[in-house]
């Protein structure tokens, strides 16, 4: 979990957490609470390395026998 959250920091994770902060910012500023959801969204992107950016969706193939 720990190499996870502090590993592979490449520029979308870091423009998630800053597009996050934004939200909330903007949540608490103009008292509409419905852009929390969206924070909660792309801070959880952000941490845990989800979704499908640049260089985080991968298909691994594996070399299947001429008879399978």
């Amino acid at each position: 979990m720990k190499q996870l959250l502090f590993t592979n920091w490449y520029i979308m994770r870091w423009i998630r957490l800053g597009l996050a902060l934004f939200l909330f910012f903007q949540a608490y500023s103009t008292h509409e609470w419905f852009f929390l959801v969206f924070g909660v969204f792309f801070l959880a992107q952000a941490i845990f390395h989800l979704g499908c950016g640049a260089k985080s969706c991968q298909v691994f193939y594996t070399k299947k026998g001429k008879h399978e």
